[in-house]
């Protein structure tokens, strides 16, 4: 077994990084990987040159520990600090919608937003808000929008042409 192990030692290394590999899908820290990466370099080296163990090590802690420094912060960076991603009710807070059904102080109104309509009530819990009216969305109460105004009702009547102009040409 002994012989076979000197004479194979690459294999040796790269069990080992598969097993440091598998360990990193559980941790999801990257720290593993690195350490994968270290044991990888170092079955490359143990492929070429088997009696070398000490050239092995040195070369899979050099790899590791450059792997820590360079690129592990930039991995980390990249996948925990996306864009958060709202879930439920939330991803509707911040945006615009329109009035449908006048909304009043206590309830009943209604508002249609990305399509869907929503029961809505006005933020300041004292104000009417009438159809049309751009509304934006502050808070979601249970399955309740709170809402804030932030335009006029939109007119949607056409104006009168005056009677004694001619039509365009």
């Amino acid at each position: 077994m002994m012989d076979w192990l000197r004479e194979n030692i690459w294999a040796a290394w790269a069990g080992i990084a598969v097993v440091l590999g598998l360990a990193e899908l559980a941790s999801l820290d990257f720290t593993l990987l690195m350490l994968a990466a270290g044991a990888l370099t170092a079955a490359g080296v143990g492929a070429f040159f088997p009696h070398l163990l000490w050239l092995q090590i040195v070369v899979g802690l050099v790899t590791t520990a450059a792997m820590l420094a360079a690129i592990r912060p930039l991995l980390v960076r990249k996948i925990h600090h996306g864009v958060e991603l709202k879930t439920g009710s939330a991803h509707v807070i911040g945006r615009s919608g329109v009035v449908v059904k006048a909304i009043h102080p206590d309830g009943g109104g209604s508002i249609k937003l990305n399509g869907e309509l929503w029961t809505a009530r006005p933020y300041d819990e004292v104000s009417t808000i009438e159809p049309g009216t751009r509304v934006e969305v502050m808070s979601i109460d249970g399955a309740t929008a709170v809402v804030y105004p932030i335009g006029h009702p939109i007119d949607h009547t056409m104006p009168e042409l005056p009677k004694d102009s001619e039509p365009p040409r």
